[in-house]
């Protein structure tokens, strides 16, 4: 049964089609001034009138003033694509004989093109701007003839005849410069500004059927509110056919093709408000606009419209179109091999944040990234990330945070200050030279390291006290399993501070390192190593001291890699008689 349906629809348009040429052989053989039959349209006077514009296709409405009418207006408003109209007055040099019977199959226009007659163009426009003619009545016109055309597209126009010297009020005024204004652009936002209508201006405030309509869009700027209706209809559209996988293929395309070319459809009016399936990001009667949430450094498109909710009319302001800024982007600051790096964040009522990028050394693309905290209390975070892809984040504290870097030829760094704990003291820790540090960084590459370097299974300081003398003392400490560095530094204490502690809660500090000693503070540097790490102890007599002071020690463990590793400070009295 499908099969012979489709059969027979195929049949019924060819058929159709065939007997299609009899018309256009009538028409030639027909005399000139004779007009194949066709439905008449009457142009209404003061009302709306949508015509629906065939590709290719030439529509006619036909209209007559009346005898006292002084003048005329006919508003013809394209929706979203170019047409071409024209309107002409024709003049029959004899009237017909009112005793003239009519055939059923001649229409009105026909009867009177039969005559001999002239015809006069008054008004021609080519475009999809609303365009109006306005002139005196012609007292010897016998009709007055309106021809539209679409080339290209399907389209539809809405057309308005209005009889008088006066404004018709079907549509909204325009100012004199309906141009839409920039006041201002930012990251995320425009305001616009443009001048305001007669039609809203002139009405009182009880009365309020006009009002704006501000559409945003990043392609186009539309001539029309039927122009933007139909791209998002047209957008909807695209996206249901992309959900239809199958369509089942009829004979109705062929049907519909061959009445759009023999049959004008009738004019519509049009009864519903153009703006109820869009969205408008501003709609009143105030003549500025800020149009907020949008995305930045990014180019948009900006209408206006003046619409009359009683008649369904609207008219466009002249649109403009702006690019958003772009975001803020912040510094980045590249990292040197080795180079050890004071930050501080200079905003200390707020969050703060600074950023920094690496590149390792070597085609292994391997490093090591060493922070450590220095403010009392301060709660810092970094995250590192690589082409957009967030790599590890974590805070940085008091104690060494070691993170290796592997994979990537560059990296970017962000260290974020998200404030103090209650107990932290409302001040940092003066560091040589008056600078005021938060954190100590450090980065390097590792050409043949797969890991983090090992740390020391504790940073304490041991005094023997059997072997304290008056002149020495002997410390110890846990190293590690790997060839590194360990300097002493020494500074004696005076009695006020022996007997206070100061001194030595003064240097425990764990971001004062050995670039903040004096050369004249250090004791001696020896080289260490123990691969079995429970016996990684190593030890250091200290001498040349002075009987019964106290003197404060730290040792610091220099590596090849990241930051310098400081033991606790200790504080050791040597004796007074020996």
């Amino acid at each position: 049964m499908g099969l012979m349906s489709v059969s027979w629809c195929l049949g019924a348009a060819l058929a159709l089609l065939c007997g299609s040429s009899w018309p256009q052989v009538h028409a030639a053989l027909a005399p000139e001034n004779e007009v194949p039959l066709r439905p008449t349209t009457w142009l209404p006077e003061g009302k709306l009138t949508s015509i629906t514009l065939p590709k290719g296709r030439t529509r006619r409405l036909y209209f007559t003033l009346k005898k006292k009418a002084p003048a005329m207006a006919v508003t013809v408003s394209p929706c979203d694509r170019p047409i071409e109209w024209s309107l002409a007055a024709r003049t029959l040099k004899d009237k017909p004989l009112k005793s003239l019977q009519w055939s059923s199959k001649k229409s009105t226009p026909e009867v009177w093109w039969r005559g001999p007659g002239t015809e006069e163009k008054l008004h021609s426009f080519t475009g999809n701007a609303v365009d109006t003619y306005r002139g005196p009545s012609n007292a010897h016109a016998s009709i007055y003839i309106l021809r539209l055309r679409s080339k290209q597209h399907n389209t539809r126009a809405t057309v308005s005849l209005h009889e008088g010297l006066g404004p018709s009020g079907t549509f909204p005024l325009l100012p004199a410069d309906p141009q839409v204004l920039t006041l201002g652009v930012g990251m995320t936002s425009v305001t616009l500004s443009w001048a305001p209508s007669a039609s809203i201006t002139g009405l009182p405030q009880t009365q309020k059927s006009y009002d704006y309509c501000v559409l945003v869009n990043s392609e186009q700027n539309y001539p029309s509110l039927c122009a933007a209706r139909e791209s998002r209809r047209k957008e909807k559209d695209q996206k249901q056919d992309k959900k239809e996988k199958r369509r089942t293929v009829t004979a109705w395309p062929i049907l519909k093709e061959w009445w759009w070319q023999q049959w004008d459809p009738e004019p519509q009016s049009p009864t519903s408000d153009e703006s109820t399936d869009l969205q408008c990001v501003c709609q009143g009667t105030e003549s500025v606009c800020t149009v907020s949430e949008l995305l930045p450094e990014t180019q948009y498109f900006f209408d206006v419209f003046v619409m009359d909710r009683l008649n369904g009319t609207s008219m466009a302001y002249k649109g403009t179109l702006a690019r958003t800024h772009e975001e803020a982007r912040p510094t980045i600051t590249a990292l040197r091999e080795g180079e050890l790096r004071w930050v501080t964040f200079p905003n200390r009522g707020s969050n703060s944040e600074q950023f920094f990028s690496f590149r390792p050394r070597g085609w292994q693309q391997s490093g090591l990234l060493t922070l450590q905290s220095c403010g009392v209390g301060e709660k810092v975070k970094v995250t590192v990330s690589s082409k957009g892809q967030v790599l590890t984040s974590q805070g940085v504290g008091g104690e060494l945070v070691h993170i290796w870097l592997q994979g990537s030829p560059s990296y970017l760094i962000h260290l974020k200050r998200e404030g103090t704990t209650s107990s932290s003291s409302s001040t940092d820790l003066a560091l040589p030279g008056g600078l005021m540090a938060s954190v100590k960084m450090q980065t390097s590459s590792a050409y043949h390291r797969k890991g983090v370097p090992s740390l020391p299974s504790t940073l304490q300081i041991k005094s023997f006290n059997r072997l304290r003398s008056c002149n020495s003392v002997t410390l110890a400490w846990m190293g590690t399993e790997e060839r590194s560095l360990y300097c002493v530094y020494r500074r004696k204490l005076g009695s006020s501070e022996a007997e206070a502690g100061g001194g030595a809660s003064a240097l425990t500090a764990p971001c004062l390192g050995p670039e903040s000693r004096s050369d004249t503070e250090r004791v001696l540097c020896k080289y260490f190593q123990e691969l079995n790490p429970r016996r990684a102890v190593t030890t250091a007599v200290i001498g040349g001291l002075e009987p019964g002071m106290a003197y404060v020690f730290d040792v610091y463990l220099m590596r090849r890699w990241g930051i310098p590793i400081k033991y606790a400070s200790k504080m050791v009295k040597t004796r007074k008689e020996c």
